[in-house]
């Protein structure tokens, strides 16, 4: 069998590892070039392949491309695009074939959350709609901790570990001025219906700072959420409040909302901790500090966890690996196979049951009073926070790397205008 290329691209929200995802994908490609000739990446995502603007990922060294092991971001850029159905806009899937074919390209990893997953699995279906064949293999990420099957996803134990590290350093600050001064600290966490990141918070409850947690997944009750700031207070001096960009109010708006749409036509969020802030001023007149994580939480590199780095790693890995098999829309996941001590392996799900569902905190995995996570919660969430897997330093900063991204030469005449 003569050896096809492959492509492979970046979606959505980036993360500190997202890149570890990228070195699996081309060094397992590179163990196989009887296989897989070359890889190339989109620039840009999705729309590098409809624009054909193509990365020539064989210009970078073995030690570039491991480099990217320990580099945040998307290496060859990313994108919120979201190809419409085949019926809809037939256009843009002919278009793809035209540049897969043109690049003799027989393999498509797309490296995303849910809205990518959606894409890739659309993708899958050319072979028997378009009569083109190609194996699509989606890679997981997403710091949102929402597709459903795999266990957790790449790129939230790094977050999960950043926010519970933020959010106790900022409370010894606070707790050190609380006689005097400041009473309440505020973090705004990302997740716009899901609370795997703000549940993180909780994590550093064991070590006695009085927390408070402001879930999508609960409908916010502000006299019962001021009640609660009011106890804690009292009882500790201060308090520390840890709200998901997706907290809503029970009319459904969200306390962020600020009347804008991103590209994917979701609600552009931002601001939910000045609004708590300024709700717990007004209603008890506490002086407070407030802080948004936003691409702080999900580049913090510097701070990611072992176990995600790894498990970023070996995603990206698998999906090459389970297309040489003959695999065809699927994802590879991650299996707890133990929690005491933790372990974990590859497996994998149809992108037909992961394509657009989102999976949410469980019920029991928040405490009774909606402010809190439980002890199960707790077992789940510390294994993902673990080790420490840290970049070389260079003068006292991080040293990451920047790629060549050198592009593929166009075969096709024609341009494509998204």
């Amino acid at each position: 069998m003569t050896a096809k290329n492959a492509f492979y691209a970046q979606s959505g929200g980036v993360t500190a590892v997202i890149n570890a995802s990228a070195c699996g994908v081309i060094e397992a490609a590179r163990r196989h070039k009887d296989k897989i000739a070359n890889v190339y990446a989109g620039r840009n995502g999705i729309i590098g392949a409809l624009t054909e603007d193509l990365i020539d990922t064989s210009q970078e060294s073995d030690a570039a491309i491991a480099a990217l092991r320990h580099t945040p971001s998307g290496a060859f850029g990313s994108c919120r695009y979201k190809l419409k159905s085949l019926e809809a806009n037939r256009r843009e899937y002919e278009r793809l074939i035209e540049v897969f074919k043109a690049h003799d390209i027989g393999y498509f990893f797309y490296n995303g959350g849910g809205d990518s997953a959606d894409t890739c699995y659309k993708i899958s279906q050319l072979s028997e709609a378009m009569g083109y064949p190609i194996q699509a293999v989606h890679v997981p990420k997403t710091v949102d901790n929402d597709l459903p099957i795999t266990d957790n996803c790449p790129g939230f134990g790094s977050v999960a570990k950043y926010i519970a590290t933020s959010a106790l350093e900022a409370s010894y600050d606070v707790r050190s001025m609380a006689k005097t001064s400041t009473k309440l600290f505020v973090l705004e966490v990302m997740g716009r219906h899901a609370g795997w990141i703000a549940a993180a918070g909780g994590l550093i409850e064991d070590q006695g700072i009085p927390v408070l947690i402001l879930f999508p997944e609960i409908e916010f009750d502000q006299e019962r959420f001021l009640a609660q700031v009011k106890q804690k207070v009292e009882e500790q001096g201060f308090c520390t409040v840890v709200v998901s960009e997706g907290a809503k109010h029970p009319d459904g708006r969200f306390l962020a909302e600020q009347g804008t749409r991103d590209a994917f036509g979701h609600a552009q969020l931002g601001g939910a901790a000045p609004v708590v802030a300024n709700m717990v001023k007004e209603g008890l007149g506490y002086k407070f500090h407030w802080a948004v994580a936003d691409y702080l939480q999900r580049a913090a590199r510097h701070l990611a966890s072992k176990t995600d780095v790894d498990q970023a790693y070996a995603v990206g890995q698998a999906a090459v690996e389970l297309a040489l098999q003959g695999h065809n829309s699927i994802m590879p996941t991650i299996r707890r196979t133990g929690s005491d001590p933790y372990r974990w392996e590859v497996g994998e799900a149809p992108l037909a049951e992961v394509a657009n569902v989102e999976k949410f905190m469980p019920r029991d995995f928040i405490s009774a009073d909606g402010f809190g996570i439980t002890p199960a919660c707790k077992e789940y969430l510390f294994p993902l926070i673990q080790g420490e897997d840290y970049p070389p330093f260079h003068n006292g900063l991080p040293a990451y790397v920047t790629l060549k991204n050198a592009s593929v030469a166009k075969r096709l005449d024609a341009s494509f205008e998204l």
